[in-house]
């Protein structure tokens, strides 16, 4: 069982950065891939950005060279480092881990989940 606390979000301007963290409890963290999702009011969850336990990344093409995901073993952390945020980029921010490593980029994939933490980006 793996438990995921998501922190780091909040309202920002456009053009701005923020962190995102995903604190994991258990000893296993090192054997998820860990993926970032994002759900925004009337839409469906869509992925973000997922590393895998070799930290070999994938990234959506809406968030590629803005956004950043990486993982601290030592901490059971992965973090989500967002810049030059855009409007659009506004919904709630889930992460998840998953203990096979196919399919990164579908939410069904995953085996757990965090509450998720509010990113709103003004314009």
């Amino acid at each position: 069982q793996v438990q995921l606390v998501e922190s780091g979000g909040g309202l920002v301007q456009a053009g701005g950065s923020l962190r995102l963290s995903c604190a994991a409890s258990g000893r296993t963290f090192s054997s998820y891939a860990m993926g970032w999702f994002r759900q925004a009011p009337g839409k469906e969850r869509e992925f973000v950005a997922a590393i895998t336990r070799s930290h070999s990344t994938i990234y959506a093409d809406s968030v590629k060279g803005r956004f950043t995901i990486s993982r601290d073993n030592a901490k059971n952390t992965v973090y989500l480092q967002m810049n030059s945020l855009k409007p659009e980029d506004t919904a709630a921010y889930y992460c998840a881990a998953k203990g096979v490593n196919v399919d990164y980029t579908i939410s069904q994939k995953y085996d757990y989940w965090g509450q998720g933490t509010q990113v709103t980006v003004s314009s």
